[in-house]
């Protein structure tokens, strides 16, 4: 590997020509950025985890707009059994942020293990995932395509787990077993001021155990870096940059699963005006990271690894999709 490493890099350099006055293609950032401004962004984040965990607050607290409302228990019988399977319910809003467009589509799916029988409640979840893959597929199949495809495949998949200073349940590690082959799943703990220091350390670790005992793929992944592909024969230019993503993915990795409060009310603390709530023991403040980890998952899911989630969505869950579906069709119509 290293020699072949070498041979590309020598490559490179035969292939470099010192220029002789200004062209003028360096511009072509300025172009790429001007085009996707113009045109937005689309991101699709879907929340899976038992009502009652904050998801809404979450997502609102994370985008800094009420962007969700909360579900709440399901309606019951006269038993006070719950009478509704998972639902899958989108919403979508546009949002703006120094000129910067973003469409954010959030797929909610109440009565998520809210039953007495959970058994298959994860079914609609998974087939939602698939169908927004079989929808983009057959418009990109179809031979009078539009130039760009609206893209709802689901990008990211907030899991949340129950702070219950445990351990996951069998139906939790079902689920996000299920989910992570198709989707990007982040496991975080909602709620997670109900645990102390010293539970919520005790409780990351176990889950961090239990994650990788049962095969669970968690984003970002451990051993994908999407940009691999494109450095080309660029070599040791990029070397640098990557060991530095790679830093930033271990450091991600191991604060996950993220164990975070949300809030979407401000306080004043010595003055000054945050996001967080009161308690009998003082104040939450969901952006100081003694308290929670919300800055952490904020800093991850918007500001380094957005257009990650997106860009591994559509080269390996889509990829892995698409070609297992195209492969089936071959066949067929080889019989």
């Amino acid at each position: 590997m290293a020699t072949e490493q070498k041979k590309t890099t020598a490559s490179e350099k035969k292939l470099r020509v010192a220029l002789t006055g200004y062209v003028g293609f360096d511009s072509i950032t300025g172009q790429i950025e001007k085009k996707l401004l113009k045109r937005g962004f689309a991101f699709n984040l879907m929340v899976v985890g038992r009502s009652g965990l904050g998801k809404s607050t979450l997502v609102n607290t994370l985008f800094a707009s009420h962007l969700v409302d909360s579900k709440g228990l399901l309606k019951t019988n006269e038993n006070g059994v719950p009478i509704q399977t998972t639902e899958i319910q989108s919403v979508s809003h546009i949002i703006e942020e120094n000129g910067v467009r973003l469409k954010l589509t959030i797929t909610d799916t109440p009565g998520y293990g809210d039953q007495v029988n959970n058994d298959k409640c994860w079914e609609p979840i998974i087939k939602y995932i698939k169908d927004q893959y079989s929808g983009f597929l057959r418009k990109e199949l179809t031979p009078t395509r539009d130039r760009r495809i609206a893209d709802t495949r689901v990008h990211a998949v907030l899991f949340f787990i129950s702070p219950s200073g445990h351990a996951l349940t069998p139906l939790d590690i079902n689920v996000m077993r299920r989910i992570s082959e198709i989707a990007n799943v982040i496991p975080v703990i909602g709620k997670s001021d109900s645990l102390t220091i010293e539970e919520r350390t005790a409780f990351k670790k176990r889950i961090k155990e239990e994650i990788e005992y049962h095969g669970i793929k968690t984003f970002p992944y451990a051993d994908v870096f999407v940009d691999e592909d494109l450095s080309g024969g660029l070599g040791s230019v990029l070397d640098e940059e990557e060991r530095a993503d790679r830093q930033l993915v271990n450091a991600i990795r191991d604060v996950i699963p993220f164990a975070v409060v949300g809030s979407e009310k401000s306080v004043v603390v010595d003055g000054k005006a945050v996001r967080g709530r009161r308690t009998r023991w003082g104040v939450i403040n969901v952006e100081n990271e003694d308290h929670c980890e919300f800055i952490a998952l904020r800093n991850f899911l918007t500001r380094t690894h957005l257009q990650d989630l997106i860009d591994v969505t559509s080269m390996i869950h889509y990829e892995g999709f698409r070609t297992k579906q195209l492969l089936a069709l071959k066949e067929a119509s080889g019989n």
